[in-house]
């Protein structure tokens, strides 16, 4: 960004603002490969809450330690989710690319108290009608029709032919979307570029196309309620208008779809290279549950999460946080904070990890045992169908996203004896 007179200048930040001379900077290269040596090295610097720049030099805090990511999660009346409260809001400029993350919407994500209860409350009982074992089935069927798809071929790109579609086609019919058709196809690609635009996409009309199909589902379900999570908060009593229902579904259908998505693909990259499960993979089913939790410690699908905003001056990790500054949670740095790994050895068998987050805003009861659900079956159903499943590269020659908030492959090339069925 320039100033009017065309010289490249940053704003000035406000006194007492984090952006002071040794903050790092968001947005860079060095998270591609191996973030956990740069949260190692900004832990040593800064202490357990870093003053970081997000894109623009948009000054806020990274919260690196475990205790102090729980600290926050679990104080609401301290550190709010309403991003009205921000104080920066001043220097953000309309095309600021965060925006799809903190610009206010109003939906669950963004209610705080009494309201954030309400609406939290319709999506966990939409979410506990799931029967897990008929999702899992329809799990099974949809992976098998997507891996019939590339079987043949003895080759596959897995992330988009196989671990993005599988969570979005299973939401999708969670949601009561009809499975056949072009429809649900097309929503999935919208979906797909809305969360992870690539070259020539435009996720702002992604998102749109997104909007307009769940409003129509919305309505479709107040005429003919089915047995699905849509209509389960179309008839709950707390009565939510259409409009927040459609809110709240995206928010649903994002978060299940996304991290998912690069919980699968993590999931398969270590299965694939790392020797400990290569091994045991074909022989017995106990390591693919093993390599899961383990991903959810080491390679958590949503690395940082933005944010919380403080509601007053407060003291967090020894910094001085002022009303509404911006933390920004993160996740991979507390999981693997090595106060509580001391030999840094993360234990598979634990699950205290906080890639679901944590408190009042963390993933609503159940949605992490359906994720759970949808990334196992995804794992098992791949390896039985094609049980000679290698890389068709080097370990070394995968590449991380460079995103500093999602953790994902940019692609997973595989091989395989192709199979006639």
């Amino acid at each position: 960004m320039s100033d009017p007179a065309g010289s490249p200048s940053t704003p000035t930040p406000p006194p007492g603002c984090p952006a002071h001379q040794s903050a790092v900077q968001l947005a860079g290269l060095e998270y591609q490969q191996t973030p956990s040596q740069l949260y190692r090295t900004m832990r040593r610097e800064h202490g357990a809450v870093a003053p970081v720049l997000l894109d623009n030099d948009i000054p806020a805090w990274l919260v690196l330690g475990y205790p102090e990511v729980s600290y926050v999660t679990s104080h609401d009346e301290l550190f709010a989710r309403d991003s009205r409260r921000w104080n920066q809001w001043d220097h953000i400029p309309p095309d600021w690319p965060l925006l799809p993350y903190v610009g206010y919407q109003p939906s669950v994500l963004f209610t705080e108290g009494t309201e954030h209860q309400r609406r939290a409350g319709v999506i966990t009982k939409a979410l506990e009608g799931v029967d897990q074992f008929e999702l899992a089935r329809e799990c099974e069927l949809i992976a098998s029709q997507l891996i019939s798809s590339f079987s043949g071929s003895g080759q596959a790109e897995l992330m988009s032919l196989y671990a993005h579609a599988l969570p979005a086609r299973a939401v999708l019919w969670m949601c009561g979307m009809p499975q056949d058709g072009t429809d649900t196809e097309s929503l999935v690609d919208d979906l797909r570029i809305s969360l992870d635009a690539g070259e020539g996409d435009d996720p702002v009309a992604a998102y749109m196309r997104v909007g307009e199909r769940i409003a129509q589902l919305v309505k479709e379900k107040r005429e003919r309620p089915g047995p699905d999570a849509t209509s389960r908060m179309v008839q709950h009593p707390a009565g939510l208008s259409d409009e927040e229902i459609v809110q709240d579904l995206i928010s649903v259908i994002a978060a299940a779809q996304q991290p998912t998505a690069n919980w699968i693909c993590n999931t398969l990259r270590l299965l694939l290279t790392d020797e400990r499960f290569a091994l045991d993979v074909s022989g017995g089913r106990v390591s693919v549950g093993d390599a899961l939790n383990e991903v959810l410690w080491l390679d958590t699908p949503t690395q940082n999460f933005i944010g919380r905003w403080a509601v007053r001056d407060t003291q967090l990790g020894g910094r001085l946080i002022r009303e509404g500054d911006c933390l920004v949670l993160g996740l991979a740095a507390a999981n693997t904070d090595p106060q509580i790994w001391p030999e840094s050895h993360v234990g598979a068998e634990n699950s205290a990890h906080l890639s679901f987050s944590n408190g009042e805003h963390r993933c609503p009861y159940p949605a992490p045992l359906l994720a759970d659900v949808m990334a196992r079956t995804a794992v098992e159903t791949l390896l039985e169908r094609l049980p000679d499943l290698v890389l068709a590269v080097e370990p070394e020659e995968l590449t991380w996203r460079p995103s500093i908030w999602m953790r994902g492959l940019t692609s997973l090339p595989v091989q395989f004896t192709p199979s006639m069925h």
